[in-house]
């Protein structure tokens, strides 16, 4: 077959697609699967682009303006366009730790391209702390073609300011103000600056990832010959560097910042660290050691590009690199690094072109992925790099190490060094590190390894003053020494060795021999043969025998013959060049995978070596897939993709149609699930779905638009009108489940067809669920689908549905609400789809009493905000349930009695059970303080809150928030505990249940194993019958029933039980007695006012509880 010695990543028209299996490359080859197109364009459908999103839920605001919301799980909840985008679509796909939600405008720019996938990965962006909480910019870099650039002038107007000029990527970094909604990307994507842009990148973050170590390299004897980097200018680009400790006093000839940090001090250790690794002088040793640098006569140029944190921006990494250079730095050490992704990112551009400008040499990072294979960080996978992995004290591999090939398929690592506990000067105010001596930690990482090849570099470059850095680096990699059957994969050409360096008279150009990828079946594979140059700076000729070997990434030896040398001896004059060719021939052999090793060049007395490192990879058993797009008048279909999840390996990827409709992609033998979407220019689409799709040799589907259903549905009410609908497919092979959903307008809009062969029921399912509305009356209609799962016809009738009465009450006036009523998927929901009016609202929902469970979720909304958003105020969820034919049903919400809740039944999706709960010496609790009279889970904004636990009277915690899952530590031995949570909102957003109060006593002790112990509390619900402004009238005798939730759940139980009534706003409380053990009989005064709720029990084994709703309901006239 073909050699492809770099994979390709785009799917082009007769071309074939590579998809790249390695765990990061996968991840990012997966990052746009198939996911959910949420359309918010019209009517009761638009209701999600005008939908507040809730206080309580961590938003991100996308480079688009548009505003995401994310659960404390990272799934997405919530989606609110930019001003001036209703109508836009946004696509949601949620796997693999990801979570993406792409504005439609955006998907041609991230199929070109031209935008950075990683600003929509939103969960991405919440754990690198973009979120709206704790940045008010989305921080980019804009690069642009040859010769063009966007003024300063025109992005202050776009509300964004340039925060540095990048000239060494032709690019600025920016900082794009999030109140300013989508002003910078219109202007960027389709206004004056949408010719110049290049990409736009996300900002994205790197981060930081000696006694004996150093003479594990050799640079004592570099010492003893006279070479300790004297003069040599190494930046190190940090955290800083520490330069009143000893070691580094008097060594830093200059020092930026570059960081978010407020000055260059080393407040994280992980710089002061590396750069005494570097040019430390040991002054600080204790007796009897010395914890030198391997180059402490070396000048020290100190660029913070990390924060006190040890994380910083690609844009403040590249300043650093420019800065660098222009101090006249002939070493950079990058001891940081991020995620590698396929294709050149801004700081291996930066990395690649400063080197080939300045002749400075980048010492960087292989970062600390491993063992796995592909986990290579960026900018280490730069080719210019000199990229290093690390070892052990024994020179066995660090298992953390990252291993090769990079994203784009290169042989990388270079080199390693020594990288495992290693000593090194502590910074005065660093927080990293183990303590080893006084003025000293030990940390271990290829960031440890990296500075004593950068020490290294810096002796070389003292020795030879005229050599620019690739000539360093041959240097460097030549003389190595390898560890044992050891793939070039992991460990490049070997462990860096400075005492072999110093006299190298023998280097070969590259440095490095990558074969790429030989593609499947290998019978037929054409041997490769690439060629490398030996140079001679010696005095006398030198004869060399040249040798191969190679191992496989489990240390097995490769097949005979899979790389062989010809000329097998080569003489190189003095002075001169002498060339031998190199043949990767993967034909021969059974084993498939990545084949990394080396080609030694040494004369026959062993005085003279030189390592060349080698790799190929010997594709997997793999076949290409060839689809055919076909609209629905059965022509080539340009505007067509289909979603390949792979079931019995990693693959998970979009392939974009050609112009022909056509697009071959490559992909390992196995079993795919399949969907092929052809889009209208109308917003609808044809899915075509083939859930169980075996690939075993060269295939071309055909994806036909004519081979889909529409899918009519008509409601009892004609003048009913379509609110929205979605379809939604689960495959479920080998017990790990793949979901999609597709929304859409209506059901007018969407067609779906199955083709290939039955799937069981248990493997794929499908659900279709539409919405109509007129007037107050919605139609939600769910019908679950196995076998064929088509679009389908159906009328349906009003004897076969169920009515609900949905009833949302309004404590406080001037309110609105919104309303998502969704059916329960067997993982989760996504109904984005609400009903939004004025509370108190009365409406009526028909559902088909088919078993699918629905649950509700009911929003308060207060006075819009600065921005005219209505604020999100609290909610109230229902417990998922499926209704029965031949009744019907009352759903009330946000009406009182408001308080504490403790559920026992079917939670809301996604929701642990409350309550608090004891694991070895570990104790967490949640305790919903606000939930509403119905027994729905509530959550409500707080103007104040505090909550608390003591063991014997010893605080364990008291903190200023209620409880919501955190966890703190107990002691072992039994103790009784008082846990106290109060919690307050203000009266104009509820006037009723405005205070709660509890105070739980319990003993508990060391829980042994794993198994959470639920801990005793107890909760009191009252159920009385309120009117929807949660009110009774004055002066009258109201039943008030309650219940027992927790771990008491039958009033006969308990050791004690009383409760007590206050009319006054709890000033004074009188006793009353509850009747039967069920209720209580409460008589207001004729004056209006409030009624305020105490109860207090003890259990059966002594556990207590004294519980408080002050303004439990109001009583009116």
């Amino acid at each position: 077959m073909n050699h492809v010695e770099r994979p390709e990543l785009k799917s082009h028209k007769h071309r074939k697609r590579a998809v790249v299996t390695v765990p990061s490359a996968a991840a990012l080859a997966a990052a746009l699967g198939a996911g959910l197109l949420v359309s918010t364009s019209g009517g009761a459908q638009a209701a999600l682009a005008d939908t507040p999103l809730p206080a309580s839920a961590r938003t991100v605001t996308l480079v688009t303006g548009d505003k995401v919301a994310l659960d404390a799980k990272g799934k997405v909840t919530g989606v609110v366009a930019a001003e001036g985008r209703k109508g836009i679509g946004f696509r949601i796909q949620q796997a693999a730790g990801r979570a993406y939600v792409v504005p439609r405008d955006a998907e041609p720019l991230l199929a070109n391209g031209t935008v950075d996938r990683r600003l929509f990965d939103v969960k991405r962006l919440v754990g690198g702390r973009y979120d709206d909480a704790r940045r008010s910019d989305v921080p980019l870099i804009v690069t642009y073609d040859k010769g063009t650039s966007v003024s300063a002038g025109t992005f202050r107007s776009s509300g964004a300011t340039v925060r540095l000029d990048l000239p060494s990527i032709n690019g600025d970094a920016v900082r794009a103000r999030k109140s300013e909604g989508s002003a910078l990307w219109e202007t960027l994507t389709s206004g004056t600056g949408a010719s110049k842009v290049r990409k736009i990148w996300l900002d994205g973050k790197v981060r930081a990832g000696l006694d004996r170590s150093v003479p594990q390299t050799g640079a004592p004897a570099a010492h003893s010959a006279g070479y300790d980097g004297k003069g040599v200018k190494v930046a190190v680009l940090d955290s800083g560097v520490d330069a009143t400790h000893p070691d580094l006093k008097d060594r830093i000839d200059a020092e930026k910042n570059f960081s978010a940090a407020a000055d260059t001090v080393d407040r994280a250790g992980h710089g002061t660290h590396v750069a005494s690794t570097i040019a430390g002088s040991g002054a600080a040793s204790p007796a009897g050691t010395k914890y030198a640098g391997v180059a402490p006569g070396a000048r020290l140029l100190v660029g913070k590009v990390l924060d006190d944190e040890g994380s910083g921006d690609e844009s403040g990494v590249i300043a650093g690199m420019q800065w660098a250079v222009e101090q006249g730095a002939k070493v950079v050490n990058m001891s940081l690094g991020g995620t590698d992704a396929p294709g050149i990112d801004p700081v291996e551009q930066a990395v690649n072109d400063l080197s080939a400008d300045s002749g400075a040499l980048f010492v960087i990072a292989a970062g600390n992925e491993g063992p796995k294979e592909g986990t290579v960080g960026t900018p280490g996978s730069a080719a210019a790099a000199l990229t290093v992995g690390a070892v052990d004290r024994e020179d066995a591999i660090a298992e953390f190490s990252s291993r090769g090939p990079t994203a784009d398929g290169f042989l990388k690592p270079d080199i390693t060094a020594p990288g495992v506990d290693i000593v090194a000067a502590k910074a005065a105010e660093g927080s990293m590190g183990d303590p080893a001596a006084d003025g000293y930690v030990s940390m271990s990482g290829t960031s440890m390894a990296t500075p004593h090849v950068a020490g290294a570099a810096a002796i070389l470059a003292q020795q030879h003053p005229d050599w620019t850095g690739p000539r360093i680096k041959a240097a460097l990699t030549a003389s190595a020494k390898p560890t044992a059957a050891t793939s070039a994969y992991t460990q490049g050409t070997g462990r860096v060795d400075v005492t072999r360096a110093i006299t190298q008279q023998l280097t070969s150009s590259p440095t490095s021999l990558g074969f790429g990828t030989q593609e499947y079946p290998h019978t037929d594979d054409r041997p490769v043969a690439k060629d490398v140059t030996y140079r001679n700076t010696g005095t006398g000729p030198v004869t060399l025998d040249l040798a191969t070997e190679a191992y496989g990434n489990d240390g097995k030896p490769a097949a005979e013959g899979l790389f062989t040398v010809s000329p097998r001896q080569l003489t190189v004059p003095a002075g001169g060049e002498a060339t031998a060719t190199v043949t990767a021939d993967t034909r021969v052999g059974t084993a498939e995978g990545s084949f990394g090793g080396s080609l030694t060049a040494a004369t026959a007395d062993g005085a003279t070596t030189a390592r060349t490192s080698l790799g190929v990879v010997r594709e997997i058993e793999s076949y290409d897939l060839t689809i055919k797009h076909l609209d629905l008048e059965g022509k080539a279909a340009a505007d067509a993709a289909t979603n390949i999840y792979g079931l019995d390996n990693d693959v998970w990827t979009d392939t974009v149609a050609e112009r022909d409709g056509v697009v071959t992609i490559r992909l390992p033998k196995g079993r795919y699930a399949l969907q092929g979407m052809i889009f209208t220019s109308g917003g609808g689409r044809s899915v075509l779905l083939n859930p169980k799709f075996a690939l075993t040799k060269d295939t071309t589907l055909v994806m036909d638009a004519r081979k889909t259903k529409p899918v009519k549905i008509t409601v009892p009410e004609g003048a009913a009108e379509p609110a929205g609908a979605m379809f939604f497919l689960r495959v479920n092979v080998n017990n790990e489940p793949y979901t999609t959903v597709h929304d859409a307008r209506s059901f007018g809009s969407i067609r779906v067809g199955q083709f290939g062969a039955p799937v069981p029921a248990a493997e794929a399912t499908a659900m279709y669920h539409g919405i109509w509305n007129h007037k107050s009356v919605n139609y939600r209609l769910a019908w679950n689908r196995t076998g064929d799962l088509s679009g389908f016809t159906k009328t349906v009738k009003r004897d076969e549905l169920t009515r609900i009465k949905v009833v949302a009450g309004s404590p406080a006036q001037g309110r609105t609400t919104s309303i998502v009523a969704s059916p329960l998927l067997p993982d989760g929901f996504f109904n984005f789809y609400d009903t939004q009016g004025r509370l108190p609202l009365t409406g009526t929902d028909y559902v088909l009493p088919n078993g699918i469970r629905w649950f509700y979720q009911v929003s308060q909304q207060g006075a819009p905000d600065s921005e005219g958003e209505p604020t999100w105020e609290g909610m109230q969820v229902s417990a998922p349930r499926a209704y029965a034919a031949g009744k019907e049903y009352t759903q009330r919400f946000n009406i009182g009695v408001f308080g504490p809740s403790l559920p026992q039944g079917a939670l809301p999706p996604g929701e642990k059970r409350p309550g608090a709960v004891r694991v070895g010496d570990t104790f967490t609790a949640s305790v919903p303080l606000f939930s509403d009279g119905a027994g729905n889970l509530g959550v409500s904004t707080h103007t104040k809150a505090r909550s608390s636990l003591h063991a014997d009277g010893k605080k364990i915690f008291a903190v200023n928030t209620p409880l919501d899952g955190e966890s703190y530590t107990l002691p072992a031995g039994k103790r009784t505990y008082k846990l106290d949570v109060d919690a307050s909102r203000a009266p104009a957003q509820s006037p009723v249940g405005t205070r709660t109060t509890a105070t739980w006593t319990f003993t508990s002790a060391h829980v042994p194993g794993d198994s959470p112990e639920r801990l005793p509390l107890t909760v009191v619900r009252y159920t009385p019958g309120l009117s929807t402004a949660s009110t009774a009238k004055a002066g009258t005798t109201l039943s008030v029933p309650f219940a027992l939730q927790g771990a008491a759940t039958k009033v006969g139980t308990l050791r004690k039980l009383a409760f007590a009534v206050s009319y006054d706003d709890g000033r004074t409380w009188r006793n009353t007695t509850a009747v039967n053990g069920k209720l209580l009989k409460l008589r207001s005064p004729a004056k209006p006012g409030t009624v305020s709720l105490r109860a207090t029990l003890t259990d059966a084994d002594g556990n207590t509880l004294k519980q408080t709703v002050h303004g439990a309901y109001r009583t009116t006239k």
